[in-house]
């Protein structure tokens, strides 16, 4: 489960080393958080081929009969492929989800928050979540007005034994080379499903906690 990342690196950083032309991305600003709900960058394959940076909304929308709709930003490995929910956007929609951390919380009342990054020469080193999207029309607010737009979520895994001990339950599938990112982007779904497995624990570190996610925000 992850519903907390960053994406705080410069828009240049990010289309370098996704490959993506200038004049094929969107305009964003880095994020010190990034919940369910706000926009954030992807990548994804225009209909010419060629990559192209926009901005989603994170989170497909669930419709819930007499309850809100809900906001799914995580995608279990072991559902991507069978669910009705997710499976059309697997085979013909998927997208790459730039971030610089992302955070899990331990404990109850009051938690601590947890920021994970991967280890390398730059702090926390960019990679990409491997994402699903798809143009999504209807409410978001129960008895709310239908709202047109793009949304994306990502794929979780196993967690490896860094982010275990944090949380047990999942992690956040990641991506950090141009090989996995061409063939989450343009793979066979059998390929791209490869992917899907628990980041190496001795290539990532936890870089920040603290007991106050608000605090958090600040730095993260």
């Amino acid at each position: 489960m992850c519903n907390l990342y960053s994406m705080t690196r410069a828009p240049e950083a990010v289309r370098r080393l996704f490959r993506v032309q200038h004049n094929r991305a969107a305009a964003f600003e880095p994020k010190n958080a990034i919940f369910p709900g706000y926009k954030a960058p992807i990548i994804r394959n225009a209909a010419d081929g060629e990559r192209e940076l926009v901005n989603a909304t994170w989170g497909f929308v669930l419709l819930q009969k007499g309850k809100a709709p809900r906001r799914v930003g995580n995608v279990r490995d072991d559902k991507i492929l069978t669910s009705p929910f997710w499976k059309p956007s697997f085979e013909e929609r998927r997208c790459l989800v730039p971030a610089s951390s992302y955070s899990e919380p331990k404990g109850e009342k009051p938690a601590t928050w947890h920021w994970f990054a991967l280890k390398g020469d730059e702090e926390r080193p960019l990679f990409a979540f491997p994402g699903i999207w798809r143009r999504y029309q209807g409410p978001v607010k129960k008895d709310g007005p239908n709202v047109d737009q793009e949304v994306f979520s990502f794929m979780t895994t196993e967690p490896n034994e860094l982010t275990a001990s944090i949380n047990h339950e999942r992690m956040p599938v990641l991506l950090s080379t141009e090989e996995q990112f061409n063939t989450w982007l343009n793979g066979m779904p059998k390929e791209a499903f490869e992917l899907a497995r628990s980041y190496p624990a001795d290539d990532m570190q936890i870089v920040q906690s603290g007991a106050e996610k608000q605090d958090m925000l600040k730095v993260a």
